[in-house]
């Protein structure tokens, strides 16, 4: 090889590393996201969760990270709570990652944390995120408590509730937290919705039923669990 040849190598080699350097990264973030499975709450559906889920597709989540489902709500919370046991799984064979991101509603924070609780789900999920949460019940449920199983473990002081907040409220190395308004006309007291060791976020005056369509609580959401 002449000595012209070697030096032309020489300038093409660092050309091309300087191109390379140049080159954004790619961004790791999106690689490394779970996928987001919502619960839904007490008299409600999937559909509950049509604003949010526009919201993070607007944001650049696709359609293949979110998950939205539908139970029986009038089910025991313990029964729910296995159902969402298989529909995690269901979502982590879909995708092959290996924990989600849950995000509830209402009543559905109290089958997601009987999961996290007593089904081994602390195991499979990363971030936890309750929205006007009825995590310690409300007096609210009187209403259907004699009708609906899930809303008499609803009601303060249930054995379902002392079970379930007994001991640690936040087991695992899940991340939690938890949104809860000042004026939630379905929470009796509001601060049932707080989480001992979760982070909680009061976000003012939100109706109950907008907790989980309003796009400041989303996007307070969203940043948590990113």
């Amino acid at each position: 090889m002449t000595r012209r040849t070697r030096t032309a190598g020489t300038v093409f080699a660092a050309v091309l590393a300087s191109l390379l350097l140049s080159l954004p990264a790619s961004p790791a973030h999106a690689a490394a996201r779970n996928p987001v499975v919502f619960v839904h709450g007490l008299s409600s559906s999937s559909s509950s969760w049509d604003d949010w889920v526009a919201d993070f597709r607007a944001d650049g989540y696709t359609s293949s990270e979110l998950f939205t489902w539908s139970y029986d709500w009038g089910e025991s919370n313990a029964t729910s709570a296995q159902q969402l046991s298989a529909k995690v799984q269901s979502v982590l064979s879909q995708t092959g990652a290996s924990k989600v991101d849950l995000v509830v509603h209402s009543m559905g924070a109290l089958n997601s944390r009987y999961y996290l609780k007593n089904l081994g789900g602390t195991s499979y999920v990363d971030d936890f995120v309750s929205t006007a949460g009825t995590n310690h019940g409300t007096t609210t449920a009187g209403w259907c408590s004699w009708l609906y199983t899930s809303c008499a473990e609803m009601y303060p002081g249930s054995s379902f509730l002392t079970a379930l907040n007994s001991g640690d409220e936040t087991p695992g190395s899940v991340s939690y937290a938890s949104y809860w308004s000042n004026c939630d006309e379905a929470l009796d007291p509001d601060s049932t919705a707080l989480l001992s060791g979760a982070t909680n976020v009061g976000v003012g005056c939100v109706s109950h039923d907008l907790m989980n369509n309003d796009h400041g609580v989303y996007e307070q959401v969203r940043d948590f669990i990113a």
